[in-house]
């Protein structure tokens, strides 16, 4: 009798968002990586794997002492290609999404961060 399963269609499998891992050890790397100017928020995220604008990804961030991994789903907006001008670190831009896991992420960094949020220090980004 013949596999029933055999005449049918394959289904596109729908990709995996990416799994990051992202851990910042001082106010001056977390400075370095946040990009406020992001609706929701969003970090640099330091990699060599090759993304595309608008590639979905999940990221687990350690911030400095917590031990606790922030869980945040994103999406890439910005890309620092290797060789970038001033010597800009490869990496992606993540922008948080709209929930509750990137609502907490922008509201610790931002909480860790204070006033040195107003610095005119250079970015991964900007």
């Amino acid at each position: 009798m013949p596999d029933a399963n055999q005449h049918k269609p394959a289904v596109p499998a729908v990709p995996r968002p990416t799994v990051l891992s992202l851990t910042i050890n001082s106010k001056s790397a977390l400075y370095a990586a946040f990009m406020p100017l992001l609706r929701y928020g969003g970090v640099f995220v330091p990699t060599t794997r090759n993304y595309s604008i608008g590639d979905e990804v999940f990221m687990l961030l350690s911030l400095m002492d917590d031990p606790a991994k922030l869980p945040i789903a994103g999406t890439v907006v910005w890309i620092t290609p290797v060789g970038a001008q001033n010597n800009k670190a490869q990496g992606i831009g993540v922008h948080f999404k709209n929930d509750d896991a990137g609502t907490e992420a922008r509201r610790r960094i931002e909480g860790l961060l204070g006033g040195v949020m107003q610095s005119g220090r250079p970015t991964h980004t900007i």
